[in-house]
């Protein structure tokens, strides 16, 4: 009877093990058409907006297999290969999307290389000439009408708390606060929270985000709030005005979500650039490595913020303004913070 019973778990083990193999993950060759169909598959699997872009612009992404799987061959060289496979990614017109392989990078900058840039660095040079402050790799200074500036141009660095007081206790007299954000591709969101915290005295849900959960398209965890929680170091009670510009992308466009959520701040300029996913990585057979948007992040009423967040005051760089040394988005927020 034991004898039995042992045959009986081990022919279940077998069939397991046997079964697990059957579902395990697809092979494919190195070879072009094979890295296109592992491609295919990764974004088909992992990305996280198809029904969003599917509702904005119509993006079908089996029409893009049957439109570019025709486009391989055998005979294809890894530069055609690379070519077509970044072609099917911009597909998704998403700036967080890239192939990386070791001649190149797949990228997609329509997101502010489609716009007009609202931003000039000669400009910026006239407003704080010298003589500005530098701490965590932002400039700052006291413009001649009492207004505090702050050009934040990344995320990419840990600010630390110290930097910070010393940035809000020298601009503490001044009667309102220019963060200058455009062209701040971002970096890390950990950074972009921690300098938000400056300017809340209390919790603030800021938005929600979600996490795959499986192979498709709409597989997907409950929506998770995010809260944004208040600095022990020194904040900042008076009047902020943010500016943007297309530039203004991945965590830079969630300090935007953030700030917009906080009392006394205004957002001056054009539309921020977007990329509202948290990215992940994967690799095809040859070794290129692709990065794509997996988790989705909204903001405060669950919209979606990949293709950006509006101003609440649109402005534009004015090209006579630029011509006699006034930056007209930096004119407008001083304007704001005065009355």
């Amino acid at each position: 009877m034991k004898t039995n019973r042992l045959r009986t778990l081990i022919m279940f083990l077998t069939l397991c093990f046997t079964l697990g193999a059957c579902v395990d993950v697809e092979q494919y060759d190195n070879s072009p058409r094979g890295n296109f169909e592992k491609l295919w598959q990764i974004i088909d699997e992992n990305y996280c907006f198809f029904d969003y872009k599917q509702q904005t612009y119509g993006l079908d992404w089996n029409a893009v297999y049957n439109k570019y799987a025709p486009q391989f061959g055998d005979n294809m060289t890894e530069e055609q290969t690379f070519e077509v496979l970044s072609n099917m990614l911009a597909e998704l017109k998403d700036g967080h999307v890239n192939l990386f392989a070791p001649f190149d990078v797949g990228r997609n900058w329509s997101w502010k290389e489609d716009y007009p840039s609202n931003f000039s660095e000669d400009l910026i040079k006239k407003y704080i000439g010298t003589s500005y402050k530098i701490a965590a790799g932002m400039k700052y200074c006291i413009l001649n009408d009492n207004v505090g500036y702050l050009r934040c141009s990344t995320f990419t660095t840990d600010f630390g708390a110290g930097n910070l007081d010393r940035i809000l206790l020298y601009l503490a007299p001044c009667n309102g606060l220019i963060i200058d954000l455009r062209d701040n591709g971002g970096g890390m969101v950990s950074s972009a929270e921690t300098l938000a915290a400056r300017f809340t005295n209390k919790e603030v849900k800021v938005g929600y985000i979600q996490h795959k959960t499986g192979r498709g398209h709409n597989d997907f965890s409950p929506l998770r709030e995010q809260i944004l929680k208040p600095s022990n170091g020194l904040r900042w009670q008076k009047k902020v005005v943010v500016l943007t510009n297309r530039g203004v992308f991945s965590a830079a466009n969630e300090f935007v979500k953030y700030m917009l959520c906080l009392p006394n701040v205004a957002v001056v300029g054009d539309q921020t650039g977007g990329g509202a996913g948290l990215p992940f990585t994967s690799e095809l057979p040859n070794g290129w490595t692709v990065r794509f948007s997996a988790c989705p992040i909204y903001d405060r009423d669950g919209k979606n913020t990949e293709f950006g967040i509006a101003p609440t005051h649109p402005v534009s760089l004015n090209i006579l303004d630029a011509a006699s040394g006034k930056d007209t988005l930096i004119e407008y927020a001083r304007m704001l913070l005065v009355n």
